[in-house]
């Protein structure tokens, strides 16, 4: 479902033409190095299977401040305009229905080749931090299919983590 909202919502900014767009991993959208979109999914289980997804979107829009926040900008900064709430949300809800009703016909592979293709900082040298708070460097290579983040270490190693297991450090 990530894979999903993340693109519906790239797609969207794509469209607008927000520059230098990038999905950060797990949940955030990148113009540049600033960040101007997080996204939160809650899954309602039933068993093994998910019965339904809660999609929460923080988008900025039009704000102009951040209360010091670094690293944070808003659609309104990077495009010099002000847009509509109800057309922008429509937009996205159509690209993910979109892409939904795709996923029956293309395979999931292109799917996750899209996603990767538009990972910030994928295959630059990156700093992380570990749950130690030990730093290491890395390169980002894509997002397994149990949605870890794949680093390409030092030693020639991949190595897949979890959400809380490492945190970029840009």
């Amino acid at each position: 479902m990530n894979i999903y909202v993340s693109l519906a919502i790239y797609d969207t900014l794509a469209q607008l033409q927000v520059p230098d767009l990038k999905i950060k991993w797990p949940n955030d959208i990148m113009s540049g190095h600033s960040k101007i979109c997080g996204i939160l999914i809650e899954n309602i289980l039933s068993g093994q299977h998910i019965q339904a997804s809660i999609v929460g979107i923080g988008l900025n829009v039009n704000q102009l401040t951040f209360n010091s926040l670094p690293n944070v900008s808003s659609l309104k900064l990077l495009l010099g305009r002000s847009l509509d709430l109800d057309e922008l949300l429509l937009s996205i809800v159509e690209n993910l229905k979109s892409l939904l009703t795709k996923n029956k016909k293309v395979d999931r592979a292109n799917l996750v080749e899209r996603y990767e293709t538009a990972l910030f900082r994928k295959d630059k040298p990156s700093t992380f931090k570990n749950q130690d708070d030990e730093m290491f460097m890395g390169f980002i290579k894509g997002v397994s299919s149990a949605g870890k983040l794949k680093i390409l270490l030092e030693d020639n190693i991949l190595k897949e983590f979890n959400l809380k297991e490492v945190k970029l450090l840009y």
